[in-house]
């Protein structure tokens, strides 16, 4: 069988579960949870994880970036220009072109600010950047995202952090209709049966953090999630029976006794 590899901006990941790097205990915790996961992206906060300071514990030291790409992102920005220079900045540290904006909205709710967002997506976009966008899930603005240059699509399943799960399929379905670009799910899953979802939805990955980071047992969350995106990707491929009104016996109608 040919290799079902998730492709993101011409390179090629095994696996198509994202996982985020903050909120664990440690460094160490992280580490392991994200091994256990097999995801061959993690998300770095550039404002908020230690990747300069050698003083102190760096996230290098434990997460190989030769190994696993690192996916730096712009979490904690509220407008165009905070998300610009970070960004900026982590092409300066490490050479990063492939990253993750977000620029919030509101500090309660943590909703996408989309017209800033669009408009960093087009700046970043021809400096050379590889930009997932992380969204809300508005088809119209998904599809504005595409035309000027985004190199995925991440619109939140439900509020960051909230555990909430998917809370709009038909918008998420209407966005995989009408993209090519990789479809990721960002924010809002709480348990693995979510990542199941989105991927029979079509979404071409997840990304996952505070279910696993804050889960009771996060290394055994961290395994569901890799065998629950797995299991939703076979599903997807598989091609799902027709939904049906009225029962179809399973057993043949002809040759009764």
């Amino acid at each position: 069988m040919k290799k079902d590899n998730l492709i993101i901006s011409k390179k090629k990941f095994n696996s198509r579960l994202i996982v985020g790097t903050g909120k664990y205990k440690n460094l160490v915790e992280c580490a392991k949870a994200i091994k256990i996961s097999g995801a061959d992206i993690v998300t770095v906060a550039v404002r908020r994880v230690n990747i300069t300071d050698k003083k102190k514990p760096l996230l290098m030291d434990y997460i190989d970036p030769k190994k696993i790409t690192y996916l730096p992102n712009t979490a904690g920005c509220f407008n165009s220009d905070e998300a610009l220079r970070t960004l900026r900045l982590a092409r300066e540290i490490g050479g990063w072109k492939l990253v993750k904006l977000e620029v919030l909205g509101d500090k309660q709710n943590l909703f996408p600010e989309m017209i800033e967002t669009l408009k960093s997506t087009e700046i970043l976009t021809k400096e050379g950047f590889k930009v997932m966008v992380y969204c809300n899930d508005d088809p119209l603005m998904a599809k504005r995202l595409e035309n000027v240059g985004a190199a995925a699509i991440m619109p939140l399943a439900a509020p960051i952090g909230s555990g909430l799960g998917i809370l709009n399929k038909v918008n998420i379905q209407i966005i995989r209709d009408q993209t090519k670009l990789p479809l990721i799910i960002d924010a809002g899953l709480g348990q693995a049966s979510d990542a199941v979802i989105a991927m029979e939805l079509g979404c071409d990955g997840v990304l996952v953090n505070t279910a696993i980071a804050k889960a009771k047992k996060p290394f055994e969350m961290a395994r569901a999630f890799k065998n629950a995106v797995i299991a939703g990707r076979q599903s997807f491929l598989s091609g799902r029976i027709k939904k049906k009104i009225m029962g179809s016996a399973s057993s043949p109608k002809e040759g009764i006794i």
